[in-house]
C-alpha cells in the first residue's frame, strides 16, 4: 500500500514539473515583469520538489526546503527590485516625484540631504564625546 501511495506522489510530483517547465518556456521575452512571472512559476517546481522528497521518505529535507524556498525567491525578487527593475521602481526611473512641501511623511530628497549634511556636522562638533587609544606595550 505504501508503494502505491509513494507512486501517485512521485507521478503528480512529475506532472507537476511537467505543467511547470511548459509555463517556464512559453513565457515570452517581451512579458511585462518577466523575472516575477518565471520565480512564481519556478514556486510550482518547489512544490513538486517537496512532494516528490516526500514519497522517498526525505521529510526532514523536504521540510528544510519547504522553509528556504520562499525565503530564496523573495531574495531573488528583492535584489532585481533594487538593482535592475526600472519598469516599477521609481527610484530607478529617473523621475522626478511632485513633494508637497507641508507633507508630515514625505520630503524632497534635497531637503534630507541638506538635513543630513547638518547633523553630521553637529556630531563632528560635538566636544561631548571624545576618543582616546590607549597604548600597551607587551614588555611588561
Amino acid at each position: 500500500m505504501i508503494e502505491y501511495v509513494q507512486s501517485a506522489l512521485l507521478i503528480i510530483a512529475a506532472v507537476l514539473t511537467i505543467i511547470s517547465a511548459i509555463g517556464l518556456v512559453s513565457l515570452g521575452k517581451d512579458t511585462k515583469n518577466i523575472v516575477y512571472a518565471r520565480i512564481h512559476i519556478v514556486g510550482i517546481f518547489d512544490v513538486a520538489c517537496i512532494i516528490a522528497m516526500i514519497a522517498i521518505g526525505q521529510y526532514l529535507l523536504a521540510g528544510i526546503y519547504f522553509i528556504l524556498a520562499p525565503f530564496i525567491a523573495h531574495a531573488i525578487a528583492n535584489a532585481y527590485w533594487k538593482k535592475e527593475d526600472r519598469e516599477n521602481n521609481l527610484d530607478l526611473q529617473n523621475v522626478e516625484v511632485e513633494v508637497d512641501e507641508n507633507h508630515p511623511f514625505f520630503h524632497p530628497k534635497e531637503k534630507m540631504q541638506a538635513l543630513e549634511s547638518e547633523d553630521s556636522e553637529k556630531l563632528k562638533a560635538d566636544e561631548r564625546f571624545s576618543v582616546t587609544t590607549l597604548e600597551i606595550d607587551e614588555d611588561e
